[in-house]
């Protein structure tokens, strides 16, 4: 059916309406702006959003052509009525029309006082206006908002009804492939650059950056936004967009299509994007229903398409699944964080019961020990702990953080011996992926593992002079990065470190920083070695006995008198550790329930050393007008000559380390004179 009726007078140069009817009231009242198409149906990207299950998802458009206008049906479903009639032709609409889609009504007016059918114009909090007045961009310097979406029409899985479906099945399969991509990130970074790759790999997109907000933001603003990525398809930098753009879409979490950016007065360096001639611009929120995460930047320059409808819906869906993918990483990153602190939690509980049984002993020096950690526990201080290798200087620090306020705080152990430069930075320090060969992914280290607890780090005397000053600034307290990463960290961490070095010999010989010796010297804690208390051997002896004894078939527990006498009789070079490993050895050896002598396997090195020492007398020099050096120098000399230059026997008389009495003898510039042959061992 064909319309012939015209409208008596043109509305060109009138405001005209739409006014939707919601059940029994008229409501929603759309104002039609010329030039431009006005689509109606139940599809949320219409201008005018039906909400009728009969109406199609793109019913019809309204627009206005030579004076007139025309009211279009779009192959609907279930038709177009106007005055009852039905639309099958351009139909020119004249005041009053009303027009039926499915069970909804529309007014087409020009006075919204009141509808044809008498009925008063309610409009509630929820009307919307589709206002086709002058370009705000024409009336002062603001961009254009041109659309907005909340949610994009890839959503609802309708996407081949409301674009082409060829351009469907190219972007749906594009946003399949960066959804997996997405998936295989390991950090933030990574997944921006991602994500960027998606949004530039149709072309169109001259400029775009992913830009965050802080963790755990309350009221987020622009300013907060920080940019994790940023790429450009020629030579422009990039310039953030308006701060009124974020505003809106940080405060409505809308994505929005704006146009006509480069004359906006609000710009952070307008002359910047003048010189670029940028056109349109997108700006999606990256949401979930719960949290806004930050915002994904997208304009074109001068000589680039304009940035359309389609663009928005993809950009949009993007965003939303970025933010899935944003979610889970950053779940995944702060479980990652906390493995290695729960695993060195886990251990530590396994140790807690046994820490005050493990410092056995009750002769003097023990006390005396025992005493000084009581004192220095409850304090925050700094502690180095000395002694010879195996005396038990960790079981102190446990000590010490167990006697502490920090007790509930995790305790962490370091070995700065057992790796290199570049390793031990990254222990203590973590790193970042690919800060060098072999870094896979993002490590915490030893000092946030830490946070809150104890490090305890064995052997400083170890560490190299770059990562000396480099600890030397975290424990004065300033933040520090993780290798290859540029955000600073700050712990609250107490350091207990221990040595069997002559640090002071090693600060002479430039090895080892003055500055971090005194600082690190706060409190020094002197561990005994087992040859100055032996009276503890025999309690010793018992609680490693019934330890291992536990832990074996073989039920062993008791010492016959010549092993425990044989036990007393050694010099313990190896100090406690060495006595565990042998009473754990004589266990495993042990026939019946009582240890024997033949049972107790003794070092034949040191066994051989310590009968060569008792062969020795004492080595007497004069002491008159001599100084402490000097008489130092002698003593040891001397100690060499009586031992044939056995440094291992004159190290075990003189009461110190091999290491040590070399350290001595090149301080002393003494060698072994050639007459004396090869130097023993």
């Amino acid at each position: 059916m064909s319309h012939e009726r015209t409208n008596s007078a043109s509305v060109s140069d009138q405001s005209v309406y739409l006014i939707l009817r919601d059940e029994l009231k008229w409501r929603n009242v759309f104002r039609l702006a010329p030039g431009q198409v006005t689509t109606i149906g139940r599809a949320p990207t219409n201008r005018v959003v039906v909400p009728d299950d009969i109406c199609s998802r793109h019913h019809c458009e309204i627009y206005q052509a030579d004076g007139e206008w025309i009211l279009k049906d779009l192959g609907s479903r279930n038709g177009t009525l106007v005055e009852g009639c039905r639309v099958t032709d351009d139909w020119s609409l004249s005041d009053g029309d009303q027009i039926q889609l499915g069970e909804c009504y529309l007014v087409f007016t020009r006075d919204i006082s009141r509808p044809s059918d008498g009925g008063e114009v309610v409009l509630d909090s929820g009307t919307e206006t589709c206002d086709g007045s002058t370009p705000l961009s024409e009336a002062t310097p603001e961009p254009e908002i041109v659309f907005r979406r909340h949610k994009t029409r890839y959503h609802s899985g309708g996407g081949s009804e409301a674009i082409g479906r060829d351009r469907a099945s190219q972007e749906l399969a594009r946003m399949y492939r960066l959804a997996l991509e997405m998936g295989s990130t390991r950090d933030i970074k990574e997944l921006s650059e991602i994500v960027l790759d998606g949004l530039f790999s149709d072309g169109n997109v001259s400029i775009g950056a992913i830009l965050l907000l802080p963790k755990n933001s309350i009221r987020p603003d622009p300013s907060q936004l920080r940019i994790a990525a940023y790429r450009t398809a020629g030579d422009e930098s990039y310039e953030k967009v308006s701060n009124s753009l974020s505003t809106i879409v940080l405060n409505d979490w809308e994505a929005v299509l704006a146009r006509d950016i480069k004359d906006d007065s609000r710009l952070t360096d307008k002359a910047s994007l003048q010189q670029l001639q940028a056109d349109s611009v997108i700006c999606a929120p990256i949401r979930t229903k719960e949290a806004i995460y930050g915002l994904i930047h997208l304009y074109t320059t001068r000589g680039g398409r304009h940035l359309e409808l389609d663009d928005l819906d993809y950009t949009l869906a993007v965003a939303d699944q970025f933010a899935v993918a944003l979610e889970h990483l950053q779940e995944k990153l702060s479980l990652q964080d906390g493995l290695a602190k729960a695993r060195d939690e886990a251990n530590t509980l396994r140790h807690q019961l046994a820490i005050e049984s493990d410092l056995v002993g009750d002769s003097p020096a023990m006390e005396a020990l025992k005493d000084t950690i009581a004192r220095v526990a409850p304090t925050d201080a700094t502690a180095l702990i000395r002694g010879e290798s195996g005396v038990g200087k960790e079981l102190v620090a446990r000590a010490i953080h167990f006697s502490s306020d920090r007790r509930g705080g995790p305790f962490v152990c370091m070995n700065c011996a057992a790796l290199s430069e570049t390793l031990l930075e990254s222990e203590l320090f973590g790193h970042e992926k690919g800060s060098f060969t072999g870094a896979s992914g993002r490590k915490i280290g030893k000092f946030e593992q830490a946070n809150r607890g104890t490090l305890f780090l064995d052997e400083v005397g170890e560490m190299s002079l770059p990562v000396q000053a480099k600890f030397l600034r975290v424990l004065e307290g300033h933040p520090f990065e993780r290798v290859g990463g540029g955000s600073p960290i700050t712990v609250d961490v107490r350091v207990v470190a221990a040595t069997n070095r002559d640090l002071e010999q090693a600060i002479e010989e430039k090895k080892f920083r003055q500055d971090l010796f005194f600082r690190l010297f706060v409190m020094e804690i002197a561990v005994p070695a087992l040859r100055d208390h032996a009276s503890d051997i025999p309690v010793l002896a018992h609680y490693f006995l019934t330890r291992f004894s536990s832990r074996t078939s073989n039920r062993v527990d008791s010492f016959s008198e010549a092993a425990m006498h044989r036990l007393m009789e050694y010099n313990w070079p190896g100090n406690i550790r060495e006595l565990q490993n042998t009473i754990e050895r004589a266990v495993i050896l042990a026939r019946d329930s009582t240890i024997e002598p033949s049972d107790i396997q003794l070092s034949t090195r040191t066994s051989s050393a310590a009968s060569r020492i008792a062969t020795i007398e004492p080595v007497k020099v004069d002491t008159r007008d001599i100084s402490l050096e000097r008489l130092e120098r002698e003593y040891i000399l001397t100690t060499l000559e009586r031992t044939s230059w056995n440094k291992s026997v004159a190290s075990q008389i003189l009461g110190i380390e091999r290491s040590t009495l070399d350290r001595k003898l090149k301080r002393y510039k003494v060698s072994r004179p050639s007459r004396a042959g090869q130097d023993s061992v």
